[in-house]
């Protein structure tokens, strides 16, 4: 293994100064409450207006959308949307009968209430609202609250109509902290959050990280990160190309490319900064490749695949012969994107597959949003009189075993209720007694 480009930087180094604010904020928000609210929107985004949107103005802003701009954010919807649903189809309730007497099941139902964060900063996120807001509605989720910080006078109108297209039952004109607080709390919805979902900056992701707990969350954001996996007969200028297209992210997003061609790997470390210097935002793809892009040589594809289920990137594309054969042999990511055709641009906007994707290495123990973020499995069982002649005997035993004398005892009363004729190797409650 060869690392042709190193990072400038670490990805791991944690930010102190992030997480002290954000807990001062939340426990500032948890004692004063909706005061200590409005104190922060008028400080961060200088917000003093109502924070849940009227549908007046929501319909205001939703016109003021260009048919042509409707049109594709509905295409990207419905993709979406089917996918979720599909997902949602996957998951089944059931029931067993694995003992005689002994009736096992499981219920598969969403949870009451989700808010969804959507980014609204350098960028308007659109797709983001589809991503959070469509998912929990093909989940069946009942009341859904999306929030995205205000531009000057109103949220994006693009996000509201992305928003209200996918289905969110109410919208709030809040960013930030306050914003996460707010849906965790009820505050301003009277539908406290069972879950939060969403991307945000890295203080949006540390509210998340500290109210976990509380709330569910989708997963633990951090900047966004991408790998591309490629061999020789791969193009290096759309390698080039799709490395400058994700790190434009932010100056903290790591780009990676893992390869066993050393010419390849030569060409597209000369060609990311003259694609990048092409850039309207040249100089955050140039420092984001500066400190945190690497190219990493690799002997074989068997490497190439432990190299980069190590760094179980959030997004992974693979221009490489042999498809199928990487698709059953990569394990560690958070969406692959298979051949020179799929880019990632394609599942940030409207493929169908969910954007809000793990980082930091989740990937391997997490995959990103979906359905079955807003549903829970509920089990249950019903054991009849004859089949506690077993359970109840089983059961009583363990319980001894393990010293909890009160569950055994609970045990040993339904053999007795249930079966008074018979003799028992252990003692259990004479009913005569009470």
């Amino acid at each position: 293994m060869l690392q042709l480009k190193q990072p400038g930087l670490s990805s791991k180094e944690s930010d102190r100064r992030v997480r002290e604010s954000v807990e001062a904020m939340l426990e500032d928000i948890e004692r004063r409450g909706e005061i200590a609210i409005r104190e922060l929107a008028k400080k961060f985004d200088g917000w003093e207006d109502d924070f849940v949107l009227s549908d007046e103005k929501k319909q205001d802003l939703i016109d003021s959308v260009p048919q042509q701009v409707k049109d594709d954010i509905r295409f990207a919807y419905e993709q979406v949307y089917r996918f979720a649903e599909a997902q949602r189809d996957s998951m089944q309730s059931f029931e067993v009968e694995p003992h005689p007497g002994v009736l096992l099941g499981q219920r598969v139902i969403p949870v009451q209430c989700a808010g969804c964060y959507v980014p609204g900063g350098r960028y308007a996120h659109a797709a983001s609202a589809i991503m959070s807001v469509a998912t929990a509605k093909a989940a069946g989720v009942p009341f859904v609250v999306a929030a995205s910080p205000p531009r000057g006078n109103a949220i994006d109108a693009t996000v509201c109509y992305a928003m209200d297209l996918a289905g969110a039952d109410m919208i709030l004109e809040m960013g930030g902290v306050q914003a996460v607080a707010a849906m965790a709390n009820g505050i301003f919805t009277d539908h406290p959050a069972d879950i939060i979902v969403g991307p945000g900056n890295a203080y949006v992701a540390e509210a998340k990280r500290i109210l976990f707990g509380q709330v569910g969350i989708d997963v633990f954001a951090g900047p966004t990160e991408s790998a591309i996996i490629a061999d020789n007969s791969a193009d290096a200028m759309t390698i080039a190309v799709d490395l400058n297209s994700q790190a434009e992210h932010g100056v903290n997003s790591p780009v990676w490319l893992f390869t066993t061609s050393q010419s390849l790997a030569e060409k597209v470390l000369k060609l990311v900064p003259m694609v990048a210097a092409d850039m309207p935002n040249a100089d955050v793809v140039n420092q984001a490749w500066n400190d945190y892009g690497e190219i990493i040589i690799c002997d074989n594809r068997e490497e190439v695949v432990r190299i980069s289920d190590q760094y179980a990137s959030e997004h992974l594309q693979v221009m490489a012969e042999d498809l199928e054969w990487w698709k059953q042999n990569l394990n560690n990511y958070g969406s692959l994107f298979l051949g020179e055709g799929s880019t990632v641009t394609h599942g940030d906007k409207c493929s169908g597959t969910n954007h809000i994707l793990p980082t930091k290495r989740a990937a391997r123990y997490s995959g990103g949003l979906n359905v079955q973020k807003f549903m829970k499995i509920l089990t249950y069982q019903q054991i009849d009189e004859s089949a506690n002649e077993v359970f109840s005997a089983v059961a009583s035993r363990i319980s001894r075993i393990e010293g909890m004398e009160g569950h055994a005892r609970a045990c040993d009363w339904r053999l007795r209720k249930y079966f008074p004729e018979k003799e028992w190797a252990f003692e259990v409650y004479d009913q005569a007694k009470y």
